[in-house]
């Protein structure tokens, strides 16, 4: 029998996504993932939950994510599980999980703070303008 493995997400980007190259040149692609769940305790109080998933995409894919992926943005992904493990500078095993991404759609990009103006000066009548 075959089996399946295959993740989908939606969440929200932790940091802008980090763009590489291997070294036969090929664009990687790493970001973080938050995904939250919200439910009630039993007194009815909100509880929420967040897990950060780490993120891996390849080829034209990781290019697009690099060029249009922000910290902040809500995106939905579909990929792979892969289990792996490195040995830490202190020599101690360190087990990770990355989700390798096969599908990304971006479903609302970060909201962008409307900045200021940096003279707030009064407003002036065209009679008033020294030119």
């Amino acid at each position: 029998m075959a089996s399946v493995c295959k993740v989908h997400l939606v969440g929200n980007v932790g940091q802008d996504p980090e763009v590489r190259y291997s070294a036969a040149g090929k664009p990687i692609a790493n970001a973080t993932l938050a995904t939250t769940s919200r439910r009630k305790d039993k007194n009815g109080d909100l509880m929420e939950n967040t897990e950060w998933h780490r993120l891996t995409f390849f080829d034209k894919l990781a290019e697009i994510v690099g060029e249009y992926v922000k910290k902040g943005a809500l995106i939905y992904v579909e990929g792979s599980v892969k289990y792996g493990k490195f040995v830490n500078k202190d020599g101690i095993e360190v087990q990770t999980t990355t989700i390798n991404c096969h599908e990304m759609t971006l479903l609302r990009r970060p909201e962008v703070k409307e900045q200021k103006p940096k003279y707030e000066g009064l407003p002036m009548d065209d009679e008033e303008i020294p030119f």
